[in-house]
Parts: structure tokens; C-alpha cells; sequence
């Protein structure tokens, strides 16, 4: 009797395993991410029965992301951590490959879940550089290497980080069709930058056939951004794409854009000026006084 009871328990509390996923805290979710190649996270909270249908389509093909992927499945509740990855609210579903976010916009739906994260078990966003993009791209002479979507960014942007996993995102959804991409407008991508006349970040720009068209869509959901890329951009102004620079004129439009970012080096330049011409006429005028008159006879 007592051998019945304990299975009919083992079987209830299985059940009650396979019913829900693993919840974890912040911090062991920045461990696995930090440690493990593949992590699907389902952000959720309490009360809330949109979180547990997509919980419960995650839960259909979890035996299959394991097996298959090898990943960590779990949730984390009310976490702060959620800000980072959508702009939205509970719930919403982050796959990690290598620690690099991509933002699930999917149907909710186990195939499309299932399919999606296997079809991009690897980062899809190239990243170029002022060495790459014009090779890469050919974005001048509108070659053979396709439409390319670029994000300009740089580290000490928040909205450029939080931006992360959706760009991921897009790509995954433009996969086989445009080529997405980001290049570090202050680092390695400072001259690429200065060439499209990228002051503000985060900034997009779309290239087709030698033309280049920009996002000025107040909206960066996922959706908007691949619409734009698909189709829309031919409603934006469309303007020729630049030649690469040579080193002389990309150092002239640096001076340009140092002066325009930063006002005051031309204010104090031409208060310095007024200064020198100032001293220049008083001390003119102060040998001028001190040279004797010669004595009329």
C-alpha cells in the first residue's frame, strides 16, 4: 500500500514538473546566459493569462529545444532584467545563442517557437566596420551582395543596447532576403558614420541598388522595421549613397562635424581671434606713439 502511495505521489509531482517551467532569479539567468551556448527565458508575472499560454506552447516543445538544442528553458518572474531586451510587458520570450539576445515576435504557436529558434541557433546581425562596410556591402556601385539594413549605434547608448534583441529579431525575420547589419558610429565604424552623415544614434539606413533611404519612423518594433525594409522604404526620400571618402576629406567632414557637435569651439575660436587682432592693432598703435618726431628746422 504504502509502495502505491509513493508512485501515485512520484507521478503528481512529475506531472506538476511537466506542467510548468523552471523558474529562475535574475541572477542565475545572467549566470546561464553568461555560461550556457543556448537559454530560452520566458519573462512573466502573476495573474496574467496571456504569460501562461505562451508558457504552455513553450512547455509543448521544451523536450525538443533540450534534445535538439541542448538549451536551458526557464522563466523568470517580475524581473527587472526584461527592460533590457523589450519594449513591452510581461510576457515576452528571449532565445540566447552565445549570450546574444533575439527577441521571440512570433505567432503563439510551438512549431513557429520550435522553428524559429533552430533556424537561427547562431547570431544573425553582422557587424561592420570602416575596414568592411564598402567590401561587404558594395554599397556605392549597387552590386551582387544584396540589401543591407544597418543600425548605427554606440556602447554608451541605452536605447542602442535595449535595441539589441530586436535587431536580432528583424534579421531573423528578413533572413535570406536582406542582409542586417550594425557598425559603432565612435569606434570602429567613426569614418563609415561621417560618411552617410550619421550624427545622432540609433540611426538606420536602408541600401538598395545604390540608393540609400532612412528610417524616420518614430516606431522600432519589430514588425515596423521589417515592413520598412521589405517594402515601405520606397515611400522615404531616397538619396544616392556616397562614395567611399579619402583620408583627406573624411578628416575635413570630422572638423565639420566637431564643429557643429560642439558649437562652442567655434565661439571661443573667434572670440581667441578677436583677442589676437585686438592685441595686434593696440600694440601697432603703442610703437607707433613711442617713435620719436623729428625737430623741424
Amino acid at each position: 500500500m504504502l509502495r502505491k502511495v509513493l508512485v501515485l505521489l512520484l507521478l503528481i509531482f512529475s506531472g506538476v514538473l511537466a506542467s510548468s517551467l523552471e523558474t529562475v532569479s535574475d541572477d542565475d539567468l545572467l549566470n546561464l546566459i553568461k555560461n550556457e551556448k543556448y537559454v530560452v527565458v520566458l519573462f512573466t508575472k502573476k495573474d496574467c493569462e496571456p504569460c501562461e499560454k505562451l508558457e504552455n506552447e513553450l512547455i509543448h516543445v521544451r523536450e525538443d529545444l533540450v534534445d535538439s538544442l541542448s538549451a536551458w528553458v526557464v522563466k523568470v518572474v517580475n524581473s527587472q532584467m526584461l527592460r533590457l531586451y523589450s519594449p513591452g510587458k510581461e510576457p515576452a520570450l528571449v532565445y540566447f545563442r552565445h549570450g546574444i539576445p533575439l527577441l521571440y515576435d512570433g505567432a503563439v504557436n510551438d512549431e513557429e517557437i520550435l522553428n524559429t529558434f533552430i533556424e537561427n541557433k547562431e547570431p544573425i546581425v553582422r557587424e561592420l566596420t570602416d575596414d568592411t562596410f564598402e567590401h561587404l556591402t558594395q554599397a556605392s556601385s549597387g552590386a551582387t551582395t544584396g540589401d543591407w539594413f544597418v543600425m548605427f549605434y554606440s556602447t554608451d547608448c541605452v536605447e542602442c543596447q535595449r535595441l539589441g534583441a530586436r535587431w536580432e529579431a528583424v534579421a531573423a525575420k528578413l533572413k535570406q532576403r536582406v542582409n542586417v547589419a550594425r557598425v559603432n558610429k565612435h569606434t570602429t565604424g567613426a569614418s563609415t558614420a561621417r560618411r552617410f552623415n550619421v550624427f545622432e544614434v540609433p540611426e538606420f539606413i536602408f541600401f538598395r541598388q545604390g540608393r540609400m533611404y532612412r528610417y524616420q519612423i518614430p516606431k522600432y518594433d519589430v514588425s515596423s522595421f521589417a515592413s520598412f525594409a521589405k517594402d515601405w522604404y520606397k515611400n522615404a526620400r531616397t538619396e544616392k549613397v556616397p562614395v567611399p571618402q579619402s583620408p583627406f576629406d573624411d578628416l575635413t567632414q570630422m572638423i565639420a562635424n566637431a564643429l557643429r557637435e560642439n558649437p562652442w569651439i567655434m565661439k571661443l575660436g573667434s572670440i581667441t581671434i578677436g583677442v589676437v587682432v585686438i592685441v595686434s592693432v593696440a600694440s601697432k598703435l603703442r610703437r607707433k606713439s613711442e617713435v620719436p618726431q623729428k625737430k623741424e628746422k
